[in-house]
């Protein structure tokens, strides 16, 4: 089940992308035309940032880059090949604008993207740190002569167990100097020797 609904988002996925390089050629030609239609005075290469920020809507960064590039070609082609005009610094630096300003938006929109992505990893990868971490949080019932803990069903069972059960916590045992003393005096002797200032 699960393999057909991932066939069917890279499905839809696809068809997406496909829309929106249709919607995004559309453009540039529409645009081109109209370019190759106007006076070399007037500031024609503006409007491909529609492509540009149509194409930053696809998922990748490929489409975006691809628009770019084929606007800014584009823009060039147009300048170069319409006949001067008599002022022609204007032209230049009309033309020098529209470049800037596609590249501009191509390269903050793709860093918005990216910055998008990280953010949604890091969530992901958040929420995933959360599902695997079991955090044992309320009053436990527990017994004062023998410690035992009594769970949710009302079984008395050892803490050890219990917080095994119900945490990622696991258990390693060992014997404090206290109890060695009281319950092996002769090993504590010889480890801690009289006892004066070895007791914790």
């Amino acid at each position: 089940m699960d393999d057909i609904l991932t066939a069917g988002q890279s499905g839809d996925a696809g068809t997406r992308v496909f829309s929106l390089c249709f919607v995004c050629v559309f453009l540039v030609v529409l645009i081109f035309s109209m370019d190759m239609a106007i006076p070399l005075g007037v500031a024609m290469g503006v409007p491909y940032l529609v492509a540009v920020l149509i194409a930053l809507k696809s998922p990748g960064k490929k489409l975006t880059v691809i628009i770019t590039v084929i606007c800014s070609l584009l823009t060039i082609g147009a300048f170069l090949y319409k006949p001067a005009v008599a002022e022609m610094w204007k032209a230049v630096f009309n033309r020098a604008i529209a470049l800037f300003s596609i590249w501009v938006t191509a390269i903050l929109g793709l860093q918005k993207k990216n910055i998008e992505e990280k953010q949604d990893a890091a969530l992901r990868q958040r929420e995933k740190a959360l599902e695997e971490v079991r955090i044992l949080s309320g009053l436990l019932p527990i017994c004062s002569s023998c410690k035992k803990i009594r769970d949710d069903k009302g079984y008395w069972t050892q803490i050890e167990f219990y917080i095994k059960e119900h945490s990622e916590a696991d258990f390693t045992h060992g014997i404090c100097p206290e109890c060695t003393k009281e319950l092996y005096p002769e090993f504590y002797e010889k480890k801690y020797g009289s006892g004066k200032g070895s007791e914790i």
